[in-house]
């Protein structure tokens, strides 16, 4: 056995000596690497998942128990959230999402909105753009002010990639952005259809408000940032990681990995 093993002779008997005491030795060893790796962000889910990947065989219930074992927890949400709604400064287009979150092929559904970040004594705001088919960002604008111009920004990274003949459903709260004239005249000239939460129903608008929840959580809430500029790179590299590499539990891959399948 010790041939085929690629580890040294000393490390190969005391994995041996652990195993023989605690059944689960090797397991708890993979799960505290995946757990660390993703920088603490995975839950007991989509440790499974990894686990899986990696021809290691065990139950999502023995997965979770270990993990409380070992007191790892993934980091937990907060209530935070911006409002950009203003009253009814514009026309109000009806909920034709109608909470309907998922979609058949790109392009087919999308969803916005706007969240706020406090970092050194300022405000930073994100506008993304999520494709409902697999939940990636496929645009997005940051700004220190939740202005028209970071959403000219936001839709100008959106047609870039839409396709000629889609004509999406793009669905977002009832914030004065959305109200705006030059904003809906905007997807009408490149045939995109309008769609608006009902007022008050934050969960009309529920992926984004969970993409925002899970961001927060994972790249925000307890860290320390010594500029505004060392944030938003983190920001946009989280917005990397979370296209390229977070595991989706719906799709059980991440979201650009399974666009890049569906595709084949």
């Amino acid at each position: 056995m010790l041939a085929y093993s690629k580890l040294p002779r000393s490390t190969f008997y005391y994995y041996l000596k652990q195993s023989e005491t605690d059944k689960y030795f090797v397991e708890k060893a993979e799960i505290k690497e995946l757990f660390e790796t993703n920088k603490q962000r995975y839950g007991y889910r989509r440790i499974t998942l990894l686990l899986r990947q990696k021809g290691i065989v065990i139950n999502h219930k023995t997965v979770l128990k270990l993990m409380k074992s070992l007191n790892l927890r993934g980091k937990q949400r907060k209530n935070d959230k911006y409002h950009s709604y203003k009253g009814e400064v514009g026309k109000i287009a009806d909920n034709l999402l109608n909470r309907e979150f998922s979609a058949n092929k790109p392009f087919e559904k999308l969803t916005t909105d706007v969240t706020q970040f406090k970092v050194c004594n300022e405000k930073i705001y994100l506008s993304p753009v999520m494709d409902l088919y697999n939940r990636e960002i496929i645009s997005y604008s940051i700004s220190l002010s939740p202005n028209l111009e970071q959403i000219r920004e936001m839709l100008q990274g959106l047609t870039e990639k839409l396709p000629d003949d889609a004509t999406p459903i793009f669905h977002s709260d009832q914030g004065w952005q959305y109200q705006h004239s030059e904003y809906q005249r905007y997807l009408q000239e490149h045939n995109i259809i309008q769609s608006m939460s009902r007022k008050g129903n934050c969960m009309d608008n529920g992926a984004m408000e969970n993409f925002f929840g899970r961001l927060k959580v994972e790249m925000f809430y307890g860290e320390t940032f010594s500029s505004t500029d060392e944030f938003i790179r983190c920001l946009k590299d989280y917005i990397d990681y979370y296209n390229n590499e977070r595991i989706i539990l719906k799709l059980k891959m991440s979201p650009v990995k399974y666009r890049t399948q569906s595709q084949l």
